[in-house]
């Protein structure tokens, strides 16, 4: 059995996984961790979405990594350029905490659950089936997934250890 690479998934960053390996992001605390895993291929990838759409970048180049719209499809390309099927394909998912308690809660300050949304929006536009997930609350997240088996790993220090 080879040793297991743990390749780190920086914040508004993404990438994929094969032979085995394993993705880790940590610091979810209103960005979402969205994993997509195909079992036959044995491939997973994972975006650390930090914003819900590039409708709202500010930057001139902008990163795509950094939000649901632009990473989820480039995820999916990335995963099929390496064998991954798209329709045998899997959706786990994890973060979109509300971190603050705002008075008014103005939308432009619900960004966990806006992120949460906009995951779950392109998963439906691409057919992905969601079959876990550990989003909202109000603490931080680090997660992993294992390119061998699809589990997610999620770590918090209020909850401890938990796979889905």
């Amino acid at each position: 059995m080879n040793e297991q690479t743990v390749i780190k998934v920086g914040m508004a960053d993404l990438n994929i996984a094969t032979d085995g390996n394993i993705l880790k992001t940590t610091g979810l605390g209103s960005c979402v961790g969205m994993t997509i895993y195909d079992p036959i291929a044995k491939v997973a990838g994972m975006a650390h979405v930090m914003l819900p759409s590039s409708e709202i970048a500010r930057e001139t180049t902008i990163n795509i990594a950094k939000y649901a719209d632009t990473a989820i499809p480039e995820l999916i390309e990335r995963m099929a350029g390496v064998g991954a099927v798209l329709r045998r394909s899997v959706v786990k998912m994890a973060g979109g905490a509300q971190m603050f308690a705002f008075s008014g809660q103005s939308d432009s300050l619900r960004i966990g659950p806006r992120n949460v949304e906009s995951c779950l929006a392109m998963a439906t536009r691409y057919s992905l089936p969601i079959i876990a997930q550990d989003v909202g609350g109000n603490y931080g997240r680090t997660i992993e997934i294992d390119s061998r088996s699809g589990i997610l790993t999620i770590r918090s220090v209020q909850l401890g250890v938990k796979e889905i």
